[in-house]
């Protein structure tokens, strides 16, 4: 048993800071993510659910624009590039099935 705040952020990418759950078959990563950050076009073998807690994050999903604010859920299918930049500071919360272990 863990409490979120004992578990340290990294740096996963410039601006997005995150702290990972692993299980076996699946990750959880809760970031935090500072306004104008990027994250380039790229796509994973992992299904992705991001939740955004808060703020606004423009995605790109398989090449469609989707404006994503508080509240909002998407599910990224398997190997479907996507990208997104932060319009403002956000809060975001995805889940990773098979796990990350790449965010170990």
């Amino acid at each position: 048993m863990q409490h979120l705040n004992d578990i340290p952020a990294k740096e996963i990418r410039p601006g997005f800071f995150g702290k990972m759950v692993h299980g076996d078959k699946s990750t959880l990563a809760f970031w935090e993510i500072k306004k104008g950050s990027k994250l380039e076009e790229h796509k994973h073998e992992h299904e992705q659910i991001t939740h955004i807690l808060e703020g606004e994050l423009d995605m790109t999903i398989g090449g469609v624009y989707m404006p994503l604010k508080t509240g909002m859920v998407y599910v990224i299918p398997s190997n479907v590039p996507h990208s997104a930049v932060a319009r403002t500071d956000c809060k975001v919360i995805d889940s990773f099935a098979p796990a990350r272990d790449d965010y170990r």
